[in-house]
């Protein structure tokens, strides 16, 4: 069963400032822009996304504690900013969407310009954020991220696909607050994959290719021999890879039970198998990865998904730890 992974999802492409958080953000109304002042009361650069608290007056002139919800600290730094752009006490002017409930005080963000005059903008300010040079891959090394423009933004399961008994009840039931993220819980491959946050592909050595997830505390090692690493069941499974032409093929298994591990969700099972084809073309810029995802507890039949990540200028790995406030803030903020 052939499906391109574009057809199959749920695509949500929109200028919201959180569009590549790690929920639909359908509370706030893109129509409904404002600009609004206050002091900074907290800047939070933690996972899984960044936000300011504001105290400010809302449209009665109370003074109320306004929640501002940013990008993941990888996507905040492509836009510029840094842990220390913000601090208590800073005044500021901001502009974003307002939340669709007039009784919560949570905000998008296109933009917030500070006393001294220092602007900083966000995806949804109709600015482009300044791009480093890129260099092309040969051997599937360097930093890559979700390319949106093919697959767009994921927010619900899949439709279309072959799921079993048991996997209907659970899509039927399906809420975005059951994100295993909000509880600081990362799901492994397929669904670590298809999430917005960077990989990095590295060779520490002759044969070896290490992937590590940025912000996740998450690493695969694949060895050019077809002979599987032997580790107990985990979210990343255990893998063996090998090179058909100029594609690196990996095979994994032995995987646990995992919340929303095949996708958004969609749980997997200790039977998921995953297979994956990794080619580069674009010259090099773009990667592309055919999946091959079978789970007899979740699919009648296999599952497949092409997708495509972009090639972005290398640079260190972020380090921000996850915390529940951060995860949960678009739940429980907002509210006086």
């Amino acid at each position: 069963m052939r499906i391109p992974f574009a057809s199959l999802i749920t695509c949500v492409l929109v200028s919201s400032p959180a569009a590549h958080a790690h929920h639909s953000h359908a509370n706030l109304d893109n129509n409904d822009i404002r600009q609004h002042t206050g002091v900074v009361t907290k800047y939070s650069w933690r996972m899984p996304h960044v936000f300011l608290q504001v105290q400010g007056p809302n449209q009665a002139g109370e003074l109320v504690n306004w929640s501002i919800e940013l990008l993941h600290p990888p996507g905040m730094i492509e836009w510029g900013w840094s842990r220390d752009s913000f601090k208590p006490g800073d005044r500021i002017t901001w502009e974003g969407a307002r939340d669709r409930d007039p009784d919560r005080y949570y905000s998008g963000l296109h933009w917030a310009e500070k006393s001294d005059g220092t602007r900083l903008y966000n995806l949804g300010s109709g600015r482009t954020r300044a791009e480093r040079p890129v260099t092309a891959s040969a051997d599937f090394t360097g930093l890559w991220v979700r390319d949106s423009s093919r697959v767009g933004f994921t927010y619900a399961p899949p439709a279309g696909w072959p799921y079993s008994e048991h996997a209907q009840a659970l899509v039927a039931r399906f809420d975005e607050t059951q994100n295993p993220q909000l509880d600081c819980e990362d799901p492994g491959p397929p669904k670590s994959t298809l999430l917005p946050y960077p990989i990095r592909i590295s060779r520490p050595e002759q044969g070896v290719l290490v992937l590590d997830y940025e912000l996740r505390d998450q690493q695969r090692i694949f060895r050019l021999d077809a002979e599987a690493i032997p580790a107990p069941r985990s979210k990343v499974g255990q893998s063996k890879a090998w090179l058909d032409g100029d594609e690196l093929v990996v095979e994994t298994t032995n995987f646990v039970a995992d919340r929303w591990g095949s996708h958004t969700g969609v749980d997997s099972s200790e039977q998921k198998h995953l297979l994956e084809r990794f080619s580069l073309i674009e010259g090099g810029l773009t990667l592309r990865i055919q999946m091959t995802l079978t789970d007899p507890v979740y699919f009648t039949e296999p599952i497949e998904i092409d997708y495509y990540m972009r090639k972005i200028a290398d640079r260190e790995l972020v380090s921000a730890d996850c915390t529940l406030e951060s995860a949960r803030l678009f739940v429980e903020a907002g509210f006086e």
